[in-house]
């Protein structure tokens, strides 16, 4: 089913885009897909992963340290985020086909949520992106799969649902670029990532509804 409109807007499903970006792939990402929740009638939050890398590793990259200053004032995820969204795109880097250490410094901290059920039946998805077409993309995105799976969220995935999964940057699993040597990612994927986010907002909306009901 492609779903193009909009969610009942009396009761906005709350979706948290929660992103780690270190020179502004994935915030970027993030933004295409705030842009295109918000059209669909979603209550977002963009928020970031704090950053925790040394600042002498900041500093030595001219492209880290900038976006870093770009970005200070997104807010940064909290774990009260996670139990106000009804449902979540998770927006990361691959690393080593692994997710960072920032964004799985942050998940670990969810365990008190996770003990006491209140990540238990909420929406996820995820986006990522890397610097080579065999960088760990699709691994990458089953890792922080396999976190959602233990939370006992339901696992939203682009599938073969739409068009845009067949354009540049369109995967099955999430949304999944690759950076060019000029640091731009390719526009095509715009379509990728704002389908992704419809899609995880109607799911939402099913399961919200379905709960309530």
């Amino acid at each position: 089913m492609f779903f193009k409109g909009k969610v009942k807007e009396e009761n906005p499903v709350k979706l948290a885009i929660i992103y780690y970006s270190s020179t502004g792939t994935n915030y970027q990402m993030a933004k295409w897909a705030e842009a295109a929740a918000i059209e669909a009638g979603a209550d977002v939050k963009l928020l970031r992963i704090q950053e925790t890398a040394p600042q002498e590793a900041i500093n030595s990259n001219p492209a880290w340290k900038a976006f870093m200053e770009k970005s200070k004032d997104v807010p940064e995820v909290q774990l009260s985020d996670l139990v106000w969204a009804d449902a979540f795109i998770f927006s990361i880097p691959t690393r080593f086909g692994n997710v960072p250490g920032q964004v799985k410094q942050f998940i670990d901290t969810a365990g008190g949520l996770w003990y006491n059920g209140k990540l238990a039946n909420k929406v996820a998805s995820a986006m990522t992106s890397a610097q080579n077409v065999h960088g760990g993309q699709e691994q990458t995105l089953l890792q922080i799969y396999t976190t959602m799976y233990h939370w006992g969220v339901i696992v939203a995935t682009p599938g073969y649902t739409d068009p845009s999964v067949f354009t540049a940057g369109g995967n099955p699993f999430g949304t999944s670029v690759t950076v060019g040597k000029d640091g731009q990612i390719i526009e095509d994927a715009k379509a990728a990532v704002e389908y992704q986010a419809r899609r995880t907002i109607q799911v939402g909306s099913w399961i919200k509804a379905g709960i309530q009901d």
